[in-house]
């Protein structure tokens, strides 16, 4: 969905994110079966990202969804449901389903991040080191 869309269903304002509420269940993924031309969206914090993520994914700390979404989602407007992960999937879940909810098609990494190391996926580091999740 793109600007002009939000835009004629009448949703020019910035859109708030539920932060704090239980996400109604959202569809998920298994790390394993993420193609590898996924478009993925790590909403993490700056620290948790420099860290270790997804080589390609695309950082969003989950306070800023919403807004990015509404007006500049670029490289995230796919035909493609868009693959949410974080640390463990409580995040990714919220942003999901705020996701789901206003027009987008989401899903879940299941596990987050722990659960694409365990299946032994690559990741990367800002730093150049071995990534790792914090």
């Amino acid at each position: 969905m793109n600007r002009a869309v939000l835009r004629a269903a009448g949703q020019n304002e910035v859109m708030q994110l539920n932060l704090t509420n239980a996400q109604p269940d959202v569809p998920t993924i298994a790390p394993a079966d993420v193609p590898a031309d996924a478009v993925i969206l790590d909403v993490r914090e700056d620290d948790e990202w420099n860290a270790g993520h997804i080589e390609g994914a695309v950082h969003v700390p989950l306070t800023s969804v919403a807004n990015r979404m509404s007006y500049e989602p670029g490289e995230l407007l796919t035909d493609e449901p868009i693959v949410v992960t974080c640390k463990g999937g409580g995040r990714a879940s919220r942003a999901a389903a705020w996701l789901n909810a206003n027009g987008f098609d989401a899903v879940v990494l299941d596990g987050g991040m722990l659960g694409w190391q365990d299946a032994g996926r690559a990741m990367i580091s800002e730093s150049g080191q071995s990534p790792e999740i914090v």
